[in-house]
């Protein structure tokens, strides 16, 4: 009698097992599927394709500008902007943007933070491609080291308002496609590997500058912000 009630209790504790793994089962299947959801929503969606058009767009018109200012000979693929680095900093931004909306869908569902970063993007975009324009020749992927004939200091149009208006325009399009995607820790992270990209770059590039057209630039910069913050 002991014998058949301990296997009537270890046979209901079995079932119990059973029903509580089964739960926990369908819970999982649950939250995976409904995470999948997540990332296969209109949100995603619109998010991700406004990411991809704005990176497609921003690196094709800079080719393309650069095709009409210098000339196909003078051109190369370094005009697209894109390197090793600036690919990882993408890929790593779009690795977050699965992983939070798997985890936090609530997160990208922020949308006057989207619409402000596709505000951003789009500013910047202006800002930077109206500098081009504007200065023609005289705009070139790669600092100058070398003065040559047609190379003229522009401080008409967007320049006389700020000295660098194409770091200005990508600083804000680059900070922009994080804000859009509604990514802290990757918009966070492009306002501080891109700040100190400009850090650098712009003293070394106004050195240059100083040297090519002496005290006419000195006057100039005094007078005129970079345009990047607390970048003097």
């Amino acid at each position: 009698m002991d014998l058949f009630m301990e296997t009537i209790v270890e046979m209901s504790f079995l079932q119990h097992l059973l029903s509580d793994l089964e739960i926990q089962f369908s819970v999982s299947v649950f939250y995976r599927s409904a995470s999948f959801s997540e990332i296969f929503s209109y949100t995603a969606y619109r998010q991700l394709s406004q990411m991809f058009l704005a990176i497609l767009f921003f690196h094709g018109s800079e080719y393309i500008l650069a095709l009409s200012s210098h000339g196909r000979p003078n051109v190369t693929l370094n005009s697209l902007l894109i390197s090793k680095n600036y690919l990882f900093a993408m890929i790593f931004s779009l690795l977050e943007y699965f992983i939070e909306i798997a985890l936090f869908p609530g997160l990208k569902e922020l949308w006057w933070v989207s619409n402000l970063g596709l505000g951003m993007v789009i500013i910047g975009e202006i800002i930077r491609k109206t500098a081009i324009i504007t200065a023609g020749q005289a705009f070139t992927h790669l600092i100058r080291v070398r003065h040559v004939d047609h190379h003229e200091l522009i401080t008409h149009g967007i320049y006389g308002f700020v000295r660098h208006p194409g770091y200005c325009g990508f600083f804000i399009w680059s900070v922009g496609t994080q804000i859009m995607l509604c990514n802290p820790v990757s918009t966070i992270a492009f306002v501080v590997v891109v700040w100190r990209f400009f850090v650098q770059r712009i003293p070394y590039e106004e050195y240059y500058l100083r040297q090519f057209f002496g005290l006419q630039y000195v006057e100039y910069a005094q007078r005129v912000p970079s345009g990047v913050p607390f970048v003097s």
